[in-house]
């Protein structure tokens, strides 16, 4: 190649990285309405229910914020308790669960359906008095999840996930 035509090259290579080092990604405001979601909570360690509530929280905060204003009790929000998470909801854990226990009676004074598996329920040897009142004991946590996902509800199944490393060491 010869040196002018190289030049030219290096010098539209230049400006298109000057171009582009100025462009931003866009922010989308996207037309959100009243939400009809099942979550499906289902952990290996009781503790992982008071992370998991905070997608309750990532759905609901921002659709109540401009320019959505949507109140809770619009949203149709449902969560199916099956795995060793469902100790929070017995009484007689309050002492330990209750940061968690306060924020599942937050939420369901918005609206929010806590429903836990009769199953479950038999295998850890609770009974429906167990539990506080904002609990409402359904046959399966399958069957109910299959159950509302006919019904056209959206389903959420939180992942939690253990942080190693704080955002400053991988930003």
């Amino acid at each position: 190649m010869n040196p002018r035509k190289l030049s030219v090259a290096i010098m539209l290579l230049l400006l298109s990285t000057l171009l582009h080092a100025t462009e931003t990604a866009r922010y989308t405001q996207t037309p959100y309405t009243a939400q009809k979601v099942v979550y499906d909570f289902y952990f290996d360690e009781p503790e992982k229910m008071a992370i998991a509530l905070y997608w309750l929280r990532s759905l609901l905060n921002p659709l109540m914020d401009e320019p959505y204003a949507t109140t809770p009790e619009e949203h149709r929000i449902k969560v199916v308790i099956h795995g060793t998470e469902i100790v929070t909801l017995a009484r007689k854990n309050y002492k330990k669960y209750k940061d968690i226990v306060e924020r599942m009676r937050y939420y369901a004074e918005f609206g929010v359906e806590f429903k836990a598996c009769g199953l479950v329920m038999d295998e850890y040897g609770y009974r429906p008095q167990d539990f506080y009142p904002f609990v409402e004991v359904v046959p399966s946590a399958i069957t109910e999840l299959v159950h509302w996902q006919m019904q056209g509800y959206g389903l959420i199944r939180p992942t939690i996930m253990e942080k190693h490393k704080s955002i400053e060491e991988i930003r």
